[in-house]
């Protein structure tokens, strides 16, 4: 069963439509990327889903139940992380995480056990008394996932996550919610930045304007997208890439000063084949492979305002 199940949602403000009929479904143990440029409706889709806001039409299921019949009994099974949280900067770590379980009404004889398994689980347990106002920017932000995880919801919504993080501190990031999901957690997690989701998201949902353009699974985009070769050479590369697009099979020339990328077959033996006709034909090659397709790069091609207009 999927633990997201979202169909037909409309939401208005005031003179303006934020979404239009999304729909979609969100298979459970995956980390899908929230994708889509500022005002595109991210944290309102995220605001409906955590039951915060009402939407004027459509449904929302998580886990099979309504969020707009049973908003508590949903918000049991997710935790959320807006844009911009609060901390208790005079209490403790462990005091802010106490505050938490207690709060989600947690048993006081496990109340114990789930600080200390949650701050193991968000990396925090040397920082448990710390006060939060001392930490960096990054341990607070693994405090308040912390805070979102302790009554162990099987769903986490994370809005903006790594905004402000330091280079290290999106790696720690990015560290911390693959092993989350390796421990059974679902994660939406919404961003602008695609470079942020690049290195743990499984799934990508696109929205703009309010209106959803596509869910899939990035493995799967990536492999149906054209294969992109760069061909390094020794000498400068004008003269070769002319050459290269009389090639058959031999698409997109693009040369650099000593590089040419283009498109190719994504066989094996194609390449193998395709290499040893340069080598024969004197192209002075010191460097032959396949460039990585990256998100940002996925999501030009694919949804840009000009791709889907």
């Amino acid at each position: 069963m999927p633990i997201i199940e979202v169909s037909g949602l409309n939401f208005e403000y005031p003179g303006k439509i934020a979404l239009q009929d999304i729909s979609f479904t969100i298979e459970p143990k995956t980390i899908t990327a929230l994708v889509g440029p500022n005002g595109a409706g991210k944290t309102t889709l995220m605001s409906c889903l955590a039951a915060l806001a009402q939407p004027v039409s459509g449904t929302i299921h998580i886990g099979g139940v309504s969020v707009l019949d049973e908003p508590r009994r949903c918000h049991k099974m997710m935790g959320y992380l807006p844009d911009f949280f609060g901390l208790y900067d005079e209490l403790t770590v462990k005091q802010c995480l106490t505050y938490v379980a207690m709060a989600q009404k947690l048993p006081s004889n496990q109340i114990e056990k789930a600080v200390s398994q949650t701050a193991a689980s968000v990396r925090i347990e040397e920082h448990l008394n710390k006060k939060a106002g001392a930490l960096s920017r990054g341990l607070r932000q693994s405090l308040a996932i912390g805070q979102a995880i302790i009554h162990g919801p099987e769903l986490l919504l994370l809005d903006e996550p790594a905004s402000g993080l330091d280079p290290e501190a999106r790696h720690n990031l990015s560290n911390l919610l693959q092993t989350l999901q390796r421990e059974g957690k679902t994660i939406l997690v919404s961003s602008h930045i695609l470079s942020e989701l690049e290195d743990y998201s499984t799934h990508m949902l696109v929205i703009r304007d309010g209106k959803s353009l596509g869910y899939s699974k990035i493995g799967d985009i990536k492999l149906s997208q054209k294969k992109k070769m760069i061909l390094t050479l020794t000498e400068s590369a004008a003269k070769f890439a002319e050459r290269l697009r009389q090639f058959d099979s031999v698409e997109n020339v693009t040369n650099e000063t000593a590089s040419i990328e283009f498109d190719f077959d994504d066989d094996p033996q194609a390449r193998r084949d395709l290499l040893k006709r340069l080598v024969t034909e004197g192209f002075p090659v010191c460097g032959f492979v396949e460039k990585e397709v990256d998100l940002q790069k996925i999501y030009i091609d694919k949804y840009a305002p000009e791709k889907v207009n």
